[in-house]
């Protein structure tokens, strides 16, 4: 019961600002995902940013030598003109950050217009594989 509330309160609170817990941004990205316009949209960004976010990724680990390839997670809040912004990684290492800059500078795919949110979070968790 305690779960749902917090799932409820979390929901009902307003959400993008900068105030937002990282923790809170990242639970809102995955209820999104998970809900009903999830899977598509998911399916959407990915068939347009796959190449040129593993190519980014490369060029961070590159540019960032010896690069600290510690899993990291990026949140972001997607406009309704497919324009990220709040766009933060953590942990805020150099090559998640670089990651992070480089996904701000993209236009996604237009998301789905969703009723408790202004606009639509994603978060993305990325793990460097040798």
């Amino acid at each position: 019961m305690s779960i749902i509330l917090t799932l409820a309160l979390l929901l009902a609170a307003p959400s993008g600002g900068h105030d937002d817990g990282f923790a809170a941004r990242v639970l809102r990205g995955r209820l999104v995902e998970a809900g009903p316009t999830g899977a598509a949209y998911q399916k959407a960004l990915w068939q347009q940013i796959n190449d040129s976010a593993a190519a980014a990724l490369k060029g961070c680990i590159a540019s960032h030598a010896p690069a600290d390839k510690s899993p990291f997670t990026v949140v972001a809040n997607v406009r309704p003109d497919g324009k990220p912004e709040q766009v933060v990684a953590q942990p805020a290492t150099p090559v998640a950050s670089c990651f992070g800059d480089w996904l701000a500078t993209n236009t996604l795919p237009q998301p789905p217009a969703l009723a408790s949110e202004p606009v639509y979070p994603i978060e993305i968790d990325v793990s460097i594989v040798p």
